[in-house]
């Protein structure tokens, strides 16, 4: 059980410090002349946009403090800044107490998005997100 935890954390973490590299390189090296740098592979090889396109600049807008154009861009945006932010103290947390809170919340997690009553309603979100991202022609 501890080595599926550990390798959890690792990904979470992993998947984190990338997403802060990407985050910087898009506010920094980008900057504003030009942050929509196209790397859906999606996109690039339909031109339709997937359900994700536009997180990274949803993110950039609630950093900015830019609720309302974070929501429209993509509202994803708010569940990826959280997790970004959260996850990382989470499992800091439980190094330091030698627990694993965010193991069993993910555990328990993914047992309830199995259950049909809540992952019929999720993936709906999610292709309505997708229609939404396609229509806003993102």
């Amino acid at each position: 059980m501890n080595s599926g935890r550990n390798k959890l954390y690792l990904i979470i973490l992993v998947a984190c410090f990338i997403g802060y590299i990407w985050l910087y390189f898009n506010t920094s090296v980008l900057g504003p002349k030009n942050n929509t740098l196209n790397v859906c592979l999606i996109k690039h090889f339909t031109n339709i946009p997937c359900p994700s396109c536009g997180s990274t600049r949803s993110v950039i807008s609630l950093v900015k403090g830019n609720f309302v154009q974070a929501f429209k861009i993509n509202p994803l945006g708010y569940i990826i800044t959280i997790i970004m932010f959260l996850a990382p103290l989470w499992i800091i947390f439980d190094f330091l107490t030698k627990r694993q809170t965010l193991f069993s919340f993910y555990k328990k997690l993914e047992l309830y998005v199995q259950r049909p009553r809540y992952a019929v309603p999720l993936i709906f979100l999610v292709i309505f997100n997708w229609i939404w991202n396609i229509a806003k022609g993102l």
